[in-house]
């Protein structure tokens, strides 16, 4: 990411691989993702675990197109300014993303 920023090596970086050169679709049907997250807040902690199938393709797809749905049809709370997703969209976005295949689930909770 750091090299990106520099000419030189973002030419470098953009000519390794063309357009339509992305990972075949049998690649991303075997690839997945797993993310852990810890939050501590009132003297609680809590592990979240989100994960998919292939991040650099199919899953942000599902999110873009989910969160665009979201923020046009979606009853959602009225916010100002600049907020986070979590609270712009909150469990709705969620909601959507778990129908579209991506999981949600609090693995623990001290």
């Amino acid at each position: 990411a750091a090299a990106a920023q520099l000419p030189p090596a973002r030419r470098w970086l953009s000519g390794r691989l063309r357009p339509g050169e992305g990972p075949s679709a049998e690649k991303r049907a075997r690839s997945w993702f797993s993310l852990r997250f810890v939050g501590e807040g009132g003297g609680r902690r809590v592990f979240t675990e989100v994960a998919g199938g292939d991040p650099g393709y199919d899953e942000t797809a599902k999110m873009f197109a989910e969160a665009a749905l979201c923020l046009a049809f979606d009853d959602l709370p009225h916010t100002a300014g600049q907020v986070t997703t979590a609270a712009a969209m909150g469990n709705t976005l969620i909601d959507r993303l778990r129908a579209a295949g991506i999981t949600f689930r609090t693995a623990a909770s001290l």
